[in-house]
């Protein structure tokens, strides 16, 4: 083991960091949670609030861009968070984000064995957990590159399936592919047969808090900015890439489901991609959307144990954890940051089994709630960055990726999360992630004022230009 001093390593290229951001989005809520977006907002209104959804995204993403090429180290936006808004939110900000991907690894790895269970339905659950967890944790203690290139290739099969989804099914819908019962093209037919918001607009709105979370992940860019090459280049390509074909590709999958499935029926489909592609007529189309789906959980998982990761040593270099996560492996990985946070998500699958139904509950909504949480933080710690920039002298011209129309972006992107996080207590399906989230982000202040308020450094602003320092140095040595 070696000391903070060597830190991370920055091995992550282009084609990573633009693939770990659309595999974050790209999850299992898209292939099997769309069917009850358009069962709630009728065919046009799932359309719409996809696009929405993508224009609440891209707007964080602009802040985020402007944060993480200015300052690209690991933890992101808890690091912009404690600088520019102050140390007790960026302790509440960083823990609730651990909490939150270290609850969605738990959930991930279950779902995989219930995934197993289709083919081999005589071997336990928990097998397929462990064998699971095992492997991505392999993965993530051998290095950064490792954890990428796996990413990758999780991120590029279901990119894959997705456009095969869309030429196919964009030819089935207008008559080129002829479906498999017979039926005539639908054409645009079941957009406008019960009129475009059959439910209401109010329906419309409700679909939105689903939708936005289906949306998260995108913010990884910032979390994996600290092992990135040339993060001025990389990060602003990647952000750009990935917010529009994220985008195209929901947008253009959403039309084409609404277009083949009424949307009546999408909303008790188990997966309307598994319906879609029984339409055409491709053989095996309910095992081949199970390995897709089994993928998608498996790049979720991975995502996640890296970003716990991650986040566990950012806390710790702003002394909001102890500096024992601090130590890295000889591969620039912090081996024990990963194995706290994988043996914490292994414990979380005893309450699943003995707790389902209050503790392991409890877990997963204040994990729900933290998400929007989070990307509140990101255009408000934007704003406070951008305003002390130009106090301090700085020209917007100076920096390298600047968020557009400030302070206008920052600003409505903050008030549309907030009216996301509001809106949780208007669905009773999602209230209680307010129950458990609210005492959970009130406990951490309390204990960031009692525990750890006399560790924050009191020179944390030169703590912060030599890491900026380092990241320079870093950098040139990676040039030469």
């Amino acid at each position: 083991m070696h000391s903070s001093d060597q830190g991370l390593q920055r091995s992550l290229k282009s084609r990573h960091l633009f693939m770990i951001a659309l595999g974050g989005v790209i999850g299992t809520g898209f292939f099997l949670s769309s069917g009850f977006t358009i069962g709630q907002a009728g065919p046009f209104g799932a359309v719409i609030s996809y696009l929405i959804g993508g224009l609440v995204m891209y707007l964080v993403m602009l802040c985020l861009g402007e944060l993480a090429v200015a300052m690209p180290v690991s933890g992101s936006f808890q690091d912009y968070t404690t600088r520019f808004i102050g140390p007790a939110t960026g302790f509440t900000v960083g823990w609730m984000y651990w909490s939150n991907w270290a609850m969605t690894v738990t959930l991930e790895l279950i779902s995989i064995g219930i995934l197993m269970k289709r083919w081999f339905p005589d071997v336990s659950i928990w097998v397929w957990c462990l064998l699971f967890g095992a492997i991505l944790f392999f993965v993530n203690a051998l290095s950064a590159k490792s954890f990428g290139e796996v990413e990758f290739w999780f991120a590029s099969i279901k990119v894959s399936t997705i456009i095969v989804f869309i030429v196919l099914g964009g030819l089935a819908m207008f008559g080129m592919v002829p479906l498999k019962n017979g039926d005539p093209a639908p054409f645009f037919h079941h957009f406008t047969e019960d009129g475009l918001f059959p439910n209401g607009v109010g329906a419309v709105m409700l679909t939105l808090l689903a939708v936005n979370f289906s949306f998260q992940g995108t913010e990884l860019i910032g979390v994996a900015s600290g092992e990135t090459q040339s993060p001025a280049k990389t990060i602003p390509r990647a952000i750009r890439q990935t917010v529009w074909r994220t985008i195209l590709f929901f947008g253009l999958a959403m039309t084409v489901l609404t277009a083949l499935i009424p949307w009546k029926k999408a909303g008790v489909t188990e997966s309307p991609f598994v319906l879609v592609f029984d339409q055409i007529g491709i053989p095996y189309a309910a095992d081949i959307m199970n390995f897709v789906i089994l993928t998608a959980l498996l790049s979720v998982a991975n995502s996640g144990l890296y970003a716990t990761t991650r986040m566990l040593y950012s806390l710790a270099q702003n002394n909001m954890a102890s500096p024992w996560f601090l130590k890295v492996n000889k591969r620039g990985v912090p081996f024990n940051a990963l194995c706290v946070t994988m043996a914490i998500s292994m414990l979380s699958l005893l309450t699943y089994k003995f707790a389902e139904d209050t503790v392991y509950l409890w877990l997963l909504s204040m994990a729900g709630m933290s998400a929007v949480v989070t990307w509140m933080s990101i255009p408000a710690s934007q704003f406070f960055f951008r305003r002390r920039y130009l106090a301090q002298g700085g020209k917007v011209e100076d920096l390298k990726f600047r968020t557009p129309l400030y302070p206008f972006v920052p600003i409505l992107a903050f008030i549309v999360n907030l009216a996301v996080l509001v809106s949780l207590a208007f669905d009773p399906d999602q209230r209680i992630s307010l129950y458990c989230g609210i005492p959970f982000m009130i406990g951490c202040y309390v204990v960031y004022y009692f525990f750890f308020r006399d560790k924050f450094p009191s020179n944390h602003e030169e703590v912060v230009v030599q890491k900026k320092e380092v990241v320079q140095k870093e950098q040139k040595v990676i040039n030469q």
